[in-house]
């Protein structure tokens, strides 16, 4: 009880120096406020993006796996490929056909994705993703068809020159009015549209990647140039009762057998897994977010330096008030545990305008981005406690000498 009303009086006296000091309190927090509010920004955004990219696996379904040439954390040149990515074999439709038929596997279909501008009349998208994939596309990434339907077999089958429009492409194009049977470009193609659909509010795409529509994989065949190694690919839904290491074994016995691989000759295909994404995703947001924190932590250590200047300006000018309380009483733990506490204060309301700050920031960023992001509360908690640290620490050194001063040195000081 005495600790905590001494603990209590002391923040008091801290409010009191700041309050009687706000442009020299205000300077010194600055570092403490820039670092952490830095800290706090990016943890919002990668934290909001790291959802995002977990709730689209979850509507893809966490067994859903996918085939490509090559699997590469970053997109290679097709230009100038490395020999032991040119000796691979291009996907075809036949080996998505064939890893349908397998028992264990539910869904798989060879899809592909360009990048163009959707065009009507005068008005015109910025670049989007156009997917070329089949009828089940929305059984797989989630989504509601607004409006109209989607491909037929035949359809499908010979390519035709159909699309179903992304809703936010087609208020782009035609405003409120319906969109069915238009005959509207895709990077300069014509293509009737049949459909209207709306992407998941929680489905992951870049900035400035949003996709625009979705057309047939045979017409995207047959019309666009496809990147085979950085946008073809095949993907691949388990039956229920069958796990994805099950489904993976079969798919890879499947295809290397149409490619009539040796027992001893490796792989000429990759297996991604929703894992293997996430886990790409957490060590490229790693490094960026290390960064982060090694930047701010320049401003942290600015921080604490202000702090144990002003602590030591503190200190000069009360020299005689820390005298008389010393004459009435006051012992030197008294004295350090009074600056630490007031160094520690002074860092953590610093803190705590960092963190509002910080995920003010990124609040406004992941709405700009069209991510739904939560407040990281783990990260919040320790900005809190190394703002604390940080007062502690710095303000161990002026503590120390406001304690260690004779009393009647101290009466006498003017």
């Amino acid at each position: 009880m005495i600790v905590t009303e001494r603990i209590s009086s002391n923040i008091q006296l801290a409010l009191d120096t700041l309050r009687a000091n706000k442009l020299r309190s205000s300077l010194t927090i600055l570092g403490v406020v820039i670092g952490v509010s830095t800290v706090m920004t990016m943890a919002a955004i990668v934290q909001g993006i790291k959802d995002q990219i977990v709730r689209t696996i979850e509507i893809a379904g966490p067994t859903t796996f996918y085939v490509v040439k090559v699997f590469s954390q970053t997109p290679v040149n097709p230009d100038r490929l490395p020999k032991w990515i040119r000796v691979r074999p291009d996907l075809v439709e036949a080996e998505a056909e064939r890893i349908k038929q397998l028992p264990e596997v539910s869904y798989a279909a060879i899809w592909a994705q360009n990048n163009g501008r959707l065009s009507y009349e005068a008005q015109r998208t910025q670049n989007v993703l156009i997917m070329g994939a089949d009828d089940r596309y929305q059984e797989i990434q989630g989504g509601e068809l607004l409006d109209g339907r989607w491909f037929t077999q035949a359809e499908l089958s010979s390519g035709a020159s159909v699309a179903v429009l992304d809703e936010k492409a087609a208020r782009k194009l035609f405003g409120r009015e319906s969109v069915l049977d238009k005959q509207i470009r895709i990077s300069g193609r014509p293509a009737r549209v049949i459909g209207l659909y709306a992407q998941p509010d929680n489905i992951f795409s870049p900035p400035g990647q949003d996709i625009g529509a979705v057309i047939p994989y045979a017409m995207m065949d047959h019309q666009f140039t496809i990147d085979k190694t950085n946008a073809l690919y095949i993907p691949v839904k388990p039956r229920k009762d069958v796990t994805t290491a099950q489904a993976q074994e079969a798919v890879t016995i499947a295809l290397r057998e149409m490619r009539k691989l040796r027992p001893a000759d490796k792989n000429n295909f990759d297996l991604i897994t929703q894992d293997q994404i996430l886990d790409t995703f957490n060590k490229i947001t790693g490094v960026f977010f290390l960064v982060m924190i090694v930047l701010s932590s320049v401003g942290l250590l600015v921080g604490g330096i202000g702090v144990m200047a002003i602590m030591m300006v503190s200190v000069t000018s009360r020299t005689r008030e820390i005298g008389i309380r010393k004459a009435l009483g006051a012992t030197r733990k008294e004295i350090l545990f009074q600056f630490l506490v007031e160094a520690a204060t002074l860092t953590g309301f610093g803190g705590l305008l960092g963190i509002l700050i910080g995920l003010t920031f990124g609040r406004l960023a992941t709405l700009a981005m069209n991510i739904d992001a939560g407040v990281p509360i783990g990260l919040t908690a320790v900005a809190v406690l190394v703002s604390v640290s940080i007062g502690l620490i710095f303000g161990m050194l002026p503590a120390q000498r406001a304690a260690r001063l004779d009393p009647i040195a101290a009466l006498r000081y003017e």
